[in-house]
């Protein structure tokens, strides 16, 4: 089983990034994906969430209207669209898949002028 987060890096105040997870080993289409965060010295928390058809998503108050969660459940993938990027949405960003249980390793996005 495997959840491999790419995408991260260093942008700057109002930019954007995608990120990417890539699921194996397990029955992608059964999982409900979401993506979470830890910033230093926080505790991580739930930014996005879809549904397993991807019809359905939630997003943390933090970050509506700035992010979108997608997936391509025949390529296996979901994906964090970030817009309007803010310093204090520098974190490590980590991809989820439930109920399985199953954590990427993560992939650092900073935010910094």
């Amino acid at each position: 089983v495997q959840l491999v987060e790419s995408g991260g890096g260093l942008v700057q105040p109002g930019g954007s990034l995608t990120l990417s997870c890539a699921a194996s080993g397990f029955t992608f289409s059964s999982a409900v994906m979401s993506w979470h965060r830890q910033a230093p010295g926080k505790e991580r928390e739930l930014v996005a969430t879809i549904s397993r058809g991807g019809g359905g998503t939630n997003y943390a108050d933090s970050v509506k209207g700035r992010f979108t969660i997608s997936r391509d459940n025949y390529k296996q993938l979901v994906y964090l669209q970030m817009n309007s990027l803010k310093p204090e949405d520098t974190a490590v960003y980590y991809c989820y898949a439930s109920p399985q249980g199953y954590w990427g390793q993560g992939t650092q996005v900073t935010v910094s002028s």
